[in-house]
């Protein structure tokens, strides 16, 4: 829980003009293991590395709060009323 980095997989739309290592919040600590790493969009380290996005087509899913994460959440905000 708090605030941690996304370390990127590959680059998704929502995430255009966020840095590689910019800070999110986490409010809890599940997380996801896919069973195929290919839509894996960012990893986190807390302990161990673990899934915190995944992008596949249109859907994208993330593991923290965009809405707690100040600019580079409202950024992915932003970027996500913008798909169209």
């Amino acid at each position: 829980m708090g605030w941690n980095q996304l370390q990127f997989c590959m680059r998704p739309p929502v995430l255009n003009g966020i840095e590689d290592g910019a800070h999110f919040y986490f409010v809890h600590s599940y997380y996801v293991v896919p069973r195929d790493r290919s839509v894996v969009s960012t990893d986190t380290e807390y302990g161990a590395p673990f899934c915190s996005s995944v992008w596949r087509d249109n859907v994208y899913a993330v593991q923290f709060h965009p809405e707690k994460s100040q600019s580079a959440g409202l950024r992915l905000l932003k970027n996500f009323a913008e798909l169209g």
